[in-house]
């Protein structure tokens, strides 16, 4: 399946393929001098398969997780780029989930004032959300993807083989991305997640469409594409709260969206859902750590931060909140109604 991500000078392909990670010749320029960027998680057979293709290419490998996402390691990044004197017709290669694609299009993004950046996501949560768009970003301390760029890549090449060597936690937790979309856009989406057999593929790809459509309308984030925050906005602080990283950003993900559900019988609908998906409930957390994150959060002004509820499957409005109104909502328990 391929998708096109229609914008203003910027126009790319998303292919959806299975074993197109093997031919990559069929889709992407393999002579041009390329430097690959991956994490420590990343099997080495995917590693190899990509390197074994270029016939210009170096690497570049950081510690696994969150907390890499940095000034440090964006640094270190620019450094490995020049000395593999990359030039403007060079390209990054990004293989790997969320936090290796927004470091390495950051990279790209501001290396010789912009380079080209190729997406291979290999997560689910990367596959259905940050592979499109052209959000790149790294972390300033606890505070999420507050210095970044909007850089659109050349190409994103989904080859669903790569799950597999994927555990389900990391599956279930970026199907909370996918869940979103549903949410926001399409109950036959969020029908899908009720289904006797998931099938990941349809739900992978219904959701880059609907992001891409959303894309399309608000490339730079202006109106429509705000609403892709949904969840996110306390979802952040509370990933930010545990200094180990002790969820992973779809599951913070799924309790920030629960606070945004004004409709009970939703509530327990997405609750069942989640607990269907095995996303752990995140009972507790250091509120006045949260609280702080959140009232640094990028998507804040002067009259308060702006947030997203849904009140039905498909439908959304935004509603500025004051930082004290945010510090009621945290010390709701979203769980209360839905036993285990």
């Amino acid at each position: 399946m391929k998708l096109t991500v229609s914008l203003p000078g910027s126009s790319y392909p998303v292919w959806i393929e299975k074993d197109c990670l093997s031919h990559l010749a069929d889709k992407l320029d393999t002579q041009k001098k390329t430097i690959l960027v991956y994490d420590s998680g990343i099997p080495q057979k995917w590693v190899d398969l990509v390197l074994q293709q270029f016939a210009n290419a170096s690497c570049f490998c950081f510690e696994q997780g969150e907390g890499s996402k940095n000034i440090t390691t964006y640094q270190q990044l620019l450094m490995a780029m020049s000395q593999a004197e990359l030039n403007r017709k060079s390209q990054v290669i990004a293989l790997g989930g969320g936090v290796t694609g927004d470091m390495a299009g950051f990279a790209a993004a501001t290396y010789m004032r912009g380079i080209d950046f190729i997406n291979l996501p290999t997560t689910v949560l990367a596959q259905v959300d940050s592979s499109v768009g052209g959000k790149t970003a790294i972390d300033l301390g606890p505070i999420k993807n507050i210095v970044g760029a909007f850089w659109q890549p050349k190409t994103v090449l989904i080859d669903p083989n790569v799950l597999e060597t994927l555990d389900s936690r990391q599956i279930h937790a970026g199907l909370v991305e996918a869940l979103k979309m549903g949410l926001l856009f399409d109950e036959n989406l969020v029908a899908d997640f009720e289904q006797e057999q998931l099938d990941f593929v349809k739900i992978i790809a219904r959701s880059i469409d609907l992001k891409r459509i959303v894309v399309e309308q608000d490339e730079k984030e202006s109106n429509l594409r705000k609403s892709l925050n949904f969840g996110h906005t306390i979802g952040h602080g509370i990933e930010g709260s545990f200094e180990n990283h002790d969820y992973l950003h779809g599951e913070c993900v799924a309790i920030g969206m629960l606070y945004f559900l004004t409709d009970p019988s939703l509530r327990h609908r997405v609750l069942a859902i989640l607990d269907r998906l095995e996303v752990p409930q995140i009972d507790h957390f250091d509120i006045a750590k949260a609280s702080a994150l959140i009232r640094n959060d990028k998507k804040g002004n002067e009259e308060g931060i702006d947030c997203v509820f849904v009140d039905k499957p498909g439908h959304f409005y935004f509603q500025t909140l004051s930082p004290e109104q945010i510090d009621t909502l945290l010390k709701e328990n979203v769980y209360e109604k839905h036993i285990r």
